[in-house]
């Protein structure tokens, strides 16, 4: 008998985008918080961050996290895409 091969699921990749882009938008809001309020080690990620993203509007304050949610939207739904693309090939 022949061994199956494990079913995969498609991913519904806007749900997936959108998932982590909320994910994303608080990671990068929680981060810019901090940084405010002056927690260690903070300061260098966000300014890591306005270096990144400055040119799309990022700054350390509430606009940051409006960038994390639109790029994790992009990213991640490029991922549920490609992954998509692929499966349908195995």
């Amino acid at each position: 008998m022949e061994p199956q091969k494990p079913h995969m699921q498609r991913l519904n990749a806007i749900r997936f985008a959108l998932a982590d882009g909320i994910y994303g938008a608080g990671l990068v809001a929680l981060a810019t918080i901090c940084s405010l309020l002056g927690v260690p080690g903070f300061k260098s990620f966000t300014d890591l961050l306005a270096q990144f993203y400055g040119f799309y509007g990022y700054s350390v304050s509430g606009t940051g996290a409006f960038w994390g949610l639109i790029g994790g939207f992009v990213h991640f739904g490029i991922f549920a895409w490609l992954y998509n693309l692929l499966l349908g090939r195995g």
